[in-house]
């Protein structure tokens, strides 16, 4: 949700403040410099503090950065706030990875994983229907504070039920048995970087998410403005088209996280389950290209909201593929490898973006480049992790 109210609000604030498309791409790339370089230290923190202590910190900060923009006035004031957001939201994928890892066997972990994911896209749901009603009845800036608030609720939530399963009272000898099964004997360790980047498997992880996450971006921030340029719709007649969207995002995000678990239970193997998981979801994308070039909404909005929730059914397995190849305590280490390069393609995605848009006004090199990732992606994993082999930490 704190992510998506930039996007929502661009038009208001871009009228408002008089930002070019490149001014609003480098808010945009603040964000994800910082989400991506604080990628190169916050897995191993939270591998060190533990998942309870690390993910309460990093939510806390990011819910301070997000009402801080509430007072920005300015593309650089803009800036500094996203900047502080995504320094706090780096915390999330490596922690809820990592949550899952300690949670739950392996053949049950993508579908978790998928859950999981999926309240990303509630959250994309719920802004397109709290944000515009915020911002036309108390003003832009109670948006970010009414959103940035809610993140202080779920730390205390998150606090009060979250411990490790040996450390949970309410768990039966057989139900601890059976989230330890196949869990490594020998002790969990960070893995040093010098380490991963010799690690064919790190590099697996970390290329399917360099080639996929500057989709999931773009989606985010700079869908509100396609409805907007392409299909004339306003703040209030994005709500529906987005609820749709995100609400096939959070469909395809369990999907695609069922499949694989449902493949490994009818005696797949862990390669063939994952694999044929992220082909089904390469394959879902491709659609999109034609959204550009349609001028019919509802036909445009079902073709992102396919493609949405075949990102999320890829991304469920992706990160799976960390908890297959890695031990637990270096799950996070590598989530967050693979989230950093997955940044560093966003951060140069967002400035593509703004450059076509400024130069062009069309989006149709854009959904070319969304249709094609996933499969490009797909050959890299299948090159470096053929098997998906146990790494050699």
């Amino acid at each position: 949700m704190d992510r998506q109210v930039i996007g929502l609000l661009k038009p208001t604030l871009q009228a408002q403040f008089g930002w070019t498309e490149i001014g609003y791409s480098n808010i945009i790339l603040a964000f994800q410099f910082a989400y991506g370089a604080s990628l190169l230290f916050v897995g191993k923190l939270i591998d060190r503090l533990g998942t309870r202590k690390g993910f309460s910190l990093a939510v806390l900060f990011w819910s301070v950065a997000a009402m801080a923009h509430a007072a920005a006035s300015s593309v650089s004031q803009f800036a500094i706030a996203r900047f502080s957001l995504g320094v706090g939201e780096s915390g999330s994928f490596p922690a809820s990875i990592k949550a899952v890892a300690e949670w739950f066997p392996k053949k049950e972990r993508a579908l978790a994983t998928g859950i999981f994911n999926s309240g990303a896209n509630v959250g994309a749901i719920l802004a397109p229907l709290i944000v515009p009603w915020l911002t036309l009845r108390y003003g832009w800036r109670m948006a970010f504070i009414g959103t940035g608030a809610l993140g202080m609720l779920w730390i205390f939530a998150w606090l009060a039920l979250y411990r490790r399963p040996e450390e949970g009272k309410l768990l039966s000898p057989g139900e601890l048995a059976f989230i330890q099964s196949g869990a490594e004997t020998t002790a969990p360790a960070p893995v040093p970087w010098r380490v991963m980047l010799r690690l064919r498997q790190a590099w697996a992880v970390g290329l399917g998410k360099l080639f996929t996450d500057p989709i999931w971006w773009f989606y985010l921030f700079w869908m509100p403005d396609f409805l907007h340029r392409n299909l004339k719709l306003n703040l209030q007649g994005m709500a529906l088209p987005l609820f749709v969207i995100y609400t096939g995002a959070s469909v395809g995000s369990i999907a695609g996280g069922w499949l694989s678990s449902s493949l490994i239970k009818r005696g797949w193997s862990v390669n063939a389950s994952r694999k044929t998981a992220l082909l089904v979801s390469a394959l879902a994308v491709t659609p999109i290209v034609i959204a550009s070039r349609t001028t019919n909404a509802w036909f445009a909005v079902s073709l992102v909201a396919l493609a949405a929730g075949a990102h999320q059914g890829w991304s469920a397995n992706i990160y799976t593929l960390a908890s297959d190849m890695f031990p637990r305590g270096a799950v996070a280490s590598v989530v967050g490898f693979g989230t950093l390069l997955g940044s560093l393609s966003g951060m140069f995605m967002a400035e593509v973006v703004g450059f076509i848009l400024e130069r062009t006004g069309s989006y149709v090199p854009i959904f070319i480049l969304a249709g094609s990732a996933y499969l490009i992606a797909l050959a890299a994993v299948q090159a470096l992790a053929p098997k998906l082999n146990r790494a050699e930490v």
